[in-house]
């Protein structure tokens, strides 16, 4: 059948409160013309972040159900630290209560000033904790994936010529870990080859370097890697994954990607010494060892979200659906990065809106149109998201304008998805209409989600 369909029945739904233009215009207004500050329920449809956000199955219900609340010892630990395990083959399970719980744990006992973290490339709060350390976070993309308009079928990966030069001419006492994120969520939720994490970690090993993968998306990169790379396509999920796993020397995860719930991660090692630091930083900063800031059920949700993560109809589904929302905008003229990656698309802010330049964040400037056009809620991943000041103050521009719209898993039916297609196309025919976007107030980190603008005249 040429119709995927999804693999699930809705049990249970959730109302969504329609706005109209002139309202939405003035909610943008309220909220600083920053999507981050709208009320969810003033959102139509919700594109701002795949994270947490996730339908999560009866299965997973009924653990939230059964999960053993134990402060230590917790049956519910037991069963997630085996689920883990089970796909990682890592020694040493440590949950946490997100992600970027698990990067500051990391780059508090790794980092410091005068290190320096190389990855293919640092997604927001991964380069934020790299930062906040005081060490410095460098991104090593493969040149295609810096050209949204190209396509290739592993647009995410290390480059990895630059990466043995980086090591070289930064020295290895510089570099205490090495990493790699699957998918690559800044460029475009583009996947990376089994072949690229097989190289950097060679890399690694030559210079005795370790190798951490940022693995929120694992599945996804691993469902790529059965369709586009050669010698796995009859090889299950869960084979590539462990595979994937096996070349790395650890890993962060936030659990609110690819093990469907709406909060929780881990951070997980070989290394005893290292697991030693790590959990006595958990204990001062999450929780116990056998729950890191996180309750019972939500290590049971994990548990059973990381097998349905890996089911083979449900990943079809997920990747074929962010395809079709490509393929309808694209045959419009609507410029985004190609091929779609996995979670997103991202829309290439540079082409749809020439005219308005980096400094005047065009990537924001699409998606406070997306929100008013449609209630549609996006993120800018451009010069509001990762811009600098040089030392005169004038602002340096990241490679890629962006605005990602992320699409949550197992919560949209196709006609959700029509709808969003159609407000794109109709912002994108008068966009000639735009204007760009200045900061009234900026923080010093992470800017993005509490930044607040005004229009350009």
């Amino acid at each position: 059948m040429k119709t995927i369909i999804e693999p699930f029945k809705i049990k249970s739904v959730e109302p969504i409160r329609f706005t109209t233009k002139e309202e939405r215009t003035e909610i943008l207004k309220e909220a600083g013309y920053n999507p981050f500050l709208i009320h969810g329920d003033d959102v139509i449809i919700d594109l701002l972040t795949d994270s947490g956000t996730s339908a999560m199955s009866a299965k997973q219900w009924a653990g939230i159900m059964d999960g053993d609340e134990s402060y230590a010892g917790s049956r519910s630990f037991y069963r997630f630290e085996k689920a883990v395990k089970e796909i990682t083959g890592d020694k040493i399970i440590i949950p946490t209560h997100q992600g970027r719980a698990a990067e500051k744990i990391l780059f508090t006992i790794l980092g410091g000033k005068g290190k320096v973290i190389p990855n293919n490339t640092h997604f927001d709060t991964t380069r934020a904790n790299v930062e906040f350390s005081g060490a410095e976070a460098v991104d090593l993309l493969c040149e295609v994936g810096k050209h949204p308009e190209q396509r290739a079928d592993f647009k995410g990966n290390m480059d990895i010529e630059k990466l043995d030069k980086f090591i070289q001419e930064t020295g290895v006492e510089n570099i205490p870990v090495v990493m790699i994120t699957i998918t690559n969520n800044s460029g475009g939720g583009q996947p990376v080859s089994m072949q690229n994490i097989r190289d950097t970690k060679e890399i690694c090993k030559k210079y005795g370097l370790p190798l951490f993968i940022d693995a929120c998306r694992f599945s996804e990169n691993a469902y790529f890697i059965k369709k586009r790379e050669p010698g796995y396509e009859n090889k299950t999920i869960k084979e590539i994954c462990q595979e994937i796993f096996s070349y790395a020397d650890g890993s962060t995860m936030s659990a609110k990607k690819d093990a469907l719930v709406n909060i929780g991660g881990w951070l997980s090692v070989n290394d005893e010494e290292l697991a030693t630091q790590f959990r006595n930083l958990l204990i001062v900063t999450e929780g116990f060892p056998t729950y890191g800031g996180l309750a019972g059920r939500d290590l049971e949700a994990i548990a059973q979200g990381l097998e349905e993560i890996m089911e083979e109809s449900y990943l079809q589904y997920r990747i074929r659906s962010t395809e079709y929302l490509g393929e309808k905008i694209v045959a419009a003229g609507v410029p985004i990065i190609e091929p779609p990656g996995g979670h997103a698309i991202y829309i290439d802010a540079k082409r749809f809106l020439p005219s308005v330049p980096p400094h005047q964040f065009p990537g924001q400037a699409i998606a406070c149109e997306l929100y008013i056009e449609g209630g549609v809620r996006g993120v800018e991943i451009g010069s509001v998201m990762f811009g600098k000041y040089d030392k005169a103050g004038k602002p340096v521009a990241p490679s890629m304008e962006l605005v990602r719209l992320a699409i949550p898993r197992r919560v949209y039916t196709q006609s959700h998805i029509d709808y969003v297609a159609e407000v794109i196309i109709e912002v994108f025919k008068n966009r000639e209409k735009l204007s760009g976007y200045e900061f009234t107030y900026a923080a010093p980190i992470l800017r993005h989600f509490t930044a607040r603008f005004k229009p350009v005249d």
